[in-house]
């Protein structure tokens, strides 16, 4: 939701985020049209988005006013909560190896495939190749299995391939740029909750990209852990906040 990302600030996008980062995913809808105000959003085009996340099983609704994540933003709440903690298994060399055995699909059914591999952390060597170290588990989805071969390897220079699949110099870089707005942008008062979300969504988003690749692969002084400790810390504070606005909204 920052400026620099690229992705539009929205009356969907505000409340799914809004929605995301509940703990159960779940707001009435008069916090939801109030929050979506921040922004400069009517509450009749906040009520207007909620449908629309209704009708595309983005969210569901019991009929008291309280609507909760559903679908794939419910999957994305899951694996958003994974890479907040950032919790990994032992690694002792051992790679996923995961090869597409199928050729001519569909663009529609290539984008898929790519968003499923790459939220399972996986990285593509090349066209039809992906691969990672196997301290995370690979969980893929039953109606794609059929069009990809898992397989484990031990590479001979892993860290030669970890340069060749990720970006870990500007992901660190990003970290170190988020934890600098964190420390200048304090999470306090009415006026603050507005760019204080955008700051959260950019956090969380950023923890979703982070690869969690065992620590002997990692470069030195790597930021991922002080991100997410710092985070936590701001978060809290944040939903001091957010509390306090609620309750004399």
């Amino acid at each position: 939701m920052e400026q620099e990302s690229n992705i539009p600030l929205t009356t969907r996008s505000v409340l799914a985020s809004a929605l995301l980062g509940m703990d159960p995913p779940e707001l009435p809808v008069a916090q939801l049209v109030r929050l979506a105000g921040l922004f400069g959003f009517s509450e009749n085009r906040a009520r207007v988005a909620l449908s629309r996340m209704l009708a595309a099983g983005e969210a569901t609704t019991d009929g008291t006013g309280v609507y909760r994540l559903a679908g794939h933003l419910a999957e994305r709440r899951f694996r958003q909560s994974a890479s907040r903690s950032g919790i990994t298994a032992p690694y002792a060399g051992r790679w996923y190896l995961v090869v597409v055995t199928t050729a001519g699909s569909t663009a529609e059914v290539r984008s898929a495939r790519r968003r499923t591999l790459t939220h399972a952390r996986l990285a593509a060597l090349r066209e039809g190749v992906w691969m990672r170290p196997d301290n995370v588990e690979v969980k893929l989805p039953d109606d794609q299995l059929a069009d990809l071969e898992v397989m484990t390897a031990h590479p001979a220079d892993p860290a030669r391939l970890v340069d060749a699949l990720w970006d870990l110099r500007g992901w660190s870089n990003r970290a170190r740029l988020l934890l600098g707005r964190m420390d200048r942008l304090t999470p306090e008062g009415r006026y603050a909750l507005a760019p204080d979300f955008e700051l959260s969504a950019a956090v969380l988003r950023h923890l979703q990209a982070d690869p969690l690749l065992p620590d002997v692969l990692l470069p030195e002084f790597w930021p991922g852990a002080l991100l997410r400790t710092a985070y936590d810390r701001w978060d809290a504070q944040y939903r001091v906040t957010l509390r306090e606005w609620s309750r004399t909204a």
